[in-house]
């Protein structure tokens, strides 16, 4: 495969030009404001964590900790989805009889009467509210692209952090609201096609931020926010054609830790494959259409090749560890690591179409309109592997079907 000599050229990132940032007083705040909490976490719970959950809040505290000393703008986003979500709970927790299961009629009633719960904090409201500012972000986008406007993609900016916002807020309260239903339906909001496509969502749109920042461009915003709406587009869909967003009991074979680190490994993964594709339909469209209409206001296509190559090689690392701690979830719950069940093979053929275009880059140098082509491709490969395989194909992994 012929390679451009302007492709062969390694980009130095802007951010590589600029020395480590250095530790500030307002880290250490807010450091300490988080192994605070974990701390009152853990004094109060600790015993019903057990060791593994312990280590998981510890290990957020600091994760989070860590992310706010690279990128400031996360503080805010943890500030505000923690002050909501623990207001969520607070309303919630106020009507909880000792503990004693709720009942899908009484929390209808909770949420009712109580105006914020009803059409801000509560699960079904906050998520809404994520789907229209999400959906409101991507022609903001476009606009201001066309508009050569940097303040309507400001705002297409600030529509992506508020919907990040909401999803999590939703994520945390749909969370509560399970064990206020019942103590025993009581889990972690990844168990179906509903609660993921939330997930997908806001790992997509978080991550898409960090190379809009890391990049200094927001001209790619409305191609990354067409997969997440059309994403949203379906779960409107589903939650309205099979009432998705009800909160069911799990079945016993996702009753385990692994949930809880297995699907958001894989999201992460799916995610970044998601921007590679859309980083590779805008290449093609700068490509073909050169320098006319909105195609001269897109970065260089040497800054798209790297972000392409880049949200891959952090999907692929996810995706592998996703798969890894799939096996080992596997072998717990069903006495094997590996049955080849339709999950399990289209995971290993999205594993290895990544693998494949990894090693072309890396070995072979290959950049350009093949690698673009196939990021898209990849997107329909992984499509399959997470919806169709799920909705069309009995296995042990079916657990949403249309």
């Amino acid at each position: 495969m012929s390679v451009p000599k302007e492709h062969m050229m390694p980009m130095l990132d802007a951010s590589m030009k600029k020395p480590v940032a250095r530790l500030r007083l307002i880290d250490g705040i807010y450091a300490l404001i988080l192994l605070a909490g974990a701390y009152y976490a853990y004094a109060n719970y600790g015993p019903a964590m057990g060791s593994y959950g312990s280590g998981t809040l510890w290990g957020a505290a600091a994760g989070l900790a860590f992310l706010g000393w690279l990128w400031p703008a996360t503080r805010v986003l943890v500030a505000v989805v923690a002050v909501f979500s623990l207001l969520t709970l607070y309303q919630y927790g106020l009507y909880t009889p000792g503990g004693d299961a709720v009942g899908r009629i009484k929390l209808h009633e909770i949420q009712e009467g109580h105006f914020f719960l009803t059409y801000f904090l509560s699960s079904p409201a906050a998520t809404m509210w994520m789907v229209t500012l999400f959906a409101l972000a991507m022609p903001t986008y476009f606009f201001g692209l066309w508009r050569r406007s940097e303040f309507t993609l400001k705002v297409g900016s600030a529509l992506v952090w508020s919907g990040i916002a909401m999803g999590f807020i939703g994520f945390f309260a749909r969370w509560r609201e399970s064990y206020l239903i019942n103590f025993d339906y009581g889990h972690i909001p990844v168990s179906n096609l509903y609660e993921v496509f939330v997930v997908f969502s806001v790992f997509t749109s978080i991550l898409y931020l960090y190379y809009e920042r890391r990049y200094k461009t927001r001209a790619l915003g409305g191609f990354v926010m067409t997969v997440v709406t059309a994403a949203l587009g379906f779960l409107m869909w589903y939650q309205f054609a099979q009432s998705a967003n009800t909160i069911e009991p799990l079945v016993p074979a996702l009753k385990s830790w692994w949930m809880k680190i297995h699907v958001p490994a894989n999201f992460i993964g799916y995610g970044s494959f998601a921007i590679s594709a859309m980083v590779g339909v805008a290449y093609l469209l700068k490509e073909k259409m050169g320098g006319d209409g909105v195609n001269d206001r897109l970065p260089s296509l040497t800054v798209m090749d790297d972000i392409m190559y880049k949200s891959i090689a952090l999907g692929f690392a996810f995706f592998t560890i996703a798969t890894i701690l799939g096996a080992m979830w596997a072998a717990e719950a069903w006495g094997g690591y590996w049955s080849w069940d339709p999950k399990e093979t289209w995971a290993l053929i999205v594993w290895l179409n990544y693998a494949a275009w990894l090693h072309l880059r890396l070995s072979k140098g290959w950049r350009g309109t093949a690698m673009a082509w196939w990021s898209v491709g990849g997107l329909l490969i992984t499509t399959f592997a997470f919806l169709g395989v799920n909705m069309f194909l009995s296995g042990l992994h079916s657990y949403g079907k249309l």
